[in-house]
């Protein structure tokens, strides 16, 4: 879980190649899922991206399960 302290971004959550709460850089994406061009519109989804600032692992998760 993100939580918040006094640094200049603010998040801090857990890393698991750190295996330490660590700075990460926090951020939405909106990416395209169908491989499909003429479904391409609809197939937009949001995503939360994270990022630790100690080693650069980087994950995303998709917010929207409908």
């Amino acid at each position: 879980m993100a939580t918040t302290d006094d640094s200049f971004n603010g998040m801090t959550e857990h890393c698991p190649d750190c295996d330490l709460e660590t700075l990460h850089e926090v951020s939405v994406q909106i990416r395209t899922e169908s491989l499909k061009k003429e479904n391409a519109q609809f197939s937009r989804e949001p995503y939360r991206v994270a990022e630790c600032q100690r080693c650069g692992n980087r994950s995303s998760q998709r917010m929207n399960n409908a």
